[in-house]
This record gives C-alpha cells, structure tokens and sequence, in this order.
C-alpha cells in the first residue's frame, strides 16, 4: 500500500545579499504571487549586508511556482538564495525549552565551546545568537550570546544547572540557563 503524499508541503529559503530592506520585500512579494504562506522568518543585518530565511508552505505546485522564481530573482538582485523541502510535520523531540545567556571578553573560541557542552549532552539547540561590541568605557571588545535549547524529557536539571555553571566559570563566563518564557510585547 503506497502512503499518500500531504498537500501542504514547505520550503525552507535562505537569501544573503546586500540591502535587507528589500530582501524581505521582495521575498514576501514573491511568496504571495506564488501562493504561498510565510509560517516563519528571520532576517539579520550584517554591515551592510543581510541574511533572510523564510519558511513558506503551500500547495506542491504553489511552491514549484515560487522555487522557480527564486533563481532568476537571486540572478538579478546578485543575491546567494538556497533552497530546502522540508516536511510539514517532521517529528520533532518533546523536551523542556530553556534559555542560556552568555557574557565575556570577546575570545574566539566561546561559541564553540557552549555549543559543544550542548552537543556533549546531547542536548538540542533551537535558536542561537551572538554579538560583539565594544565596552562604553574601554576599549574591551565584548560579547553576548543567546541559545534556546531543548532539555530532554527526564534531564535532571539541577544537574545539567551545575554541570553548566561549572563549565561557565571555568571559561570565565557570566552565563545563566534559565527556563524559556514567552514575551508578550
């Protein structure tokens, strides 16, 4: 017996290129004409360049409309676009969503290390950033880091707290985990 193939299907698009402003326009204007809806996005600014990615689903064909468009647009506009399918309901692992905040002295190695003390736990990360910056009374580059991560269902989280906290201070690290909270803006 042959499984059915679901209708609604998804795209996965990464655009990076100059102005920002635009690569969300357009990428929105090219989604609606397609017929296809944004279930999710993100967009950062780089100097003067961006990074844009846009989870779109829709029907197969709608999506064949809008991954052939994709191409000829990334041409013109000199943007690098990749494209993805994914499945619309991939199994995901249940767990507790939980957030890290990290603060130091700017060293190369910090987001290598906290992502390998997650990799080591085998513990999942869902969202990640980092910015640099400069100190507003030193010259001291500094950094800051945000990872959501998803606990395993039967971690004991008093001791992954102090397992991480540990690990924190050894790379001298002002860093939490705390439990995620939505905010409500």
């Amino acid at each position: 017996m042959s499984q059915e193939t679901p209708r609604e299907q998804q795209l996965l698009i990464t655009v990076l290129g100059d102005d920002p402003r635009s690569m969300a326009s357009e990428l929105c204007r090219l989604c609606l004409e397609a017929r296809c809806s944004i279930s999710a996005s993100r967009l950062s600014r780089h100097s003067q360049a961006g990074a844009l990615v846009v989870q779109a689903s829709g029907s197969w064909d709608a999506l064949a409309r809008l991954e052939g468009s994709l191409a000829p647009l990334g041409k013109r506009l000199g943007w690098q676009v990749s494209v993805l399918r994914t499945p619309v309901n991939s199994p995901r692992s249940t767990g507790l969503p939980y957030v890290v905040y990290a603060n130091a002295a700017y060293r190369a190695d910090i987001l290598n290390e906290l992502c390998q003390f997650f990799a080591v736990h085998n513990i999942e990360l869902e969202a990640m950033t980092c910015d640099t910056y400069q100190a507003p009374h030193s010259a001291t580059l500094l950094m800051t880091a945000t990872l959501t991560v998803n606990l395993p269902q039967g971690i004991q989280i008093s001791w992954l707290r102090e397992q991480f906290l540990d690990f924190a201070d050894s790379l001298n690290l002002d860093a939490i985990i705390e439990p995620w909270r939505p905010t409500h803006g």
